[in-house]
């Protein structure tokens, strides 16, 4: 009697359940015991993906970092512990370092002593895209701007272009440096460039960027610009928001309530 490879595919991860659990994979077979789900991933599609950072609600929670511990734990970000060899996809700065163009002198003090939180813009224009010699950096249909470490050959060029300090490179080997290895996510060698990518891995398997899910006060709205009900878009409608250095032409994806 021939099997096709579907069944033996289903069989064969059916046996396999079973021997974790301690049971007979005969006895699982036969009363179909062990339930495997056939349901595909749903993966989160959006026509332009864009963050709005909430200021106001980012300050009432003073000294968190959680939004960059989770960011950085499941992308196996190293920590250095050294400024110099510094490796980021989230980081924080203060207010006068991240809009430098908003200079007026009577903005309040409570924004001008507010810790923004920093990341990849994901621009619709990005100078980075356009400079990499190996299409290590590109930019997707729906706005995310990517980086494939296994094609960066270092030159650093997207560095340079990048107008936000938003990529870092390994100057040393990241993997000891790691404190919890994520085995979902690849670790990268001495040499490469990395940076945010809007979780676009979480989003193919049906799940919002790490650093707003984790995220306990709502300061990190993610959503699609291209939808006219997305809650990015209501932010957008009905707040006043900035963005990094936009006389620069880049269009940055990352809005701030202030």
């Amino acid at each position: 009697m021939g099997i096709d490879r579907r069944k033996f595919i289903k069989y064969a991860g059916l046996t396999t359940v079973a021997g974790i659990l301690g049971k007979n994979p005969i006895d699982a077979l036969a009363d179909d015991e062990i339930a495997v789900s056939s349901e595909p991933l749903k993966p989160i599609v959006g026509k332009r993906w864009a963050m709005v950072v909430d200021l106001k609600k980012c300050r009432q929670k003073e000294g968190c970092h959680d939004c960059i511990d989770a960011c950085h734990h499941i992308h196996n970000v190293p920590d250095f512990d050294n400024p110099k060899d510094e490796v980021k996809w989230i980081w924080k700065d203060h207010f006068k370092h991240a809009f430098v163009e908003q200079e007026h002198e009577y903005i309040s003090d409570e924004v001008k002593h507010t810790e923004i939180l920093l990341l990849c813009n994901h621009c619709d224009d990005a100078p980075c895209v356009r400079v990499c010699p190996t299409q290590a950096t590109w930019k997707r249909d729906d706005g995310i701007v990517m980086m494939d470490m296994h094609r960066c050959i270092g030159c650093r060029y997207c560095l340079v272009a990048c107008p936000y300090g938003s990529r870092s490179f390994n100057w040393r080997d990241p993997r000891p440096f790691i404190k919890e290895t994520d085995p979902d996510f690849p670790t990268r060698m001495r040499g490469v460039v990395e940076k945010c990518n809007f979780c676009a891995e979480r989003l193919a398997k049906g799940q919002m960027p790490a650093c707003v899910e984790v995220c306990s006060e709502g300061c990190l709205v993610f959503g699609d610009l291209e939808d006219p009900e997305s809650e990015v878009r209501e932010l957008l409608r009905s707040n006043f928001t900035i963005r990094r250095k936009p006389g620069l032409g880049t269009k940055p994806e990352v809005y701030y309530i202030v």
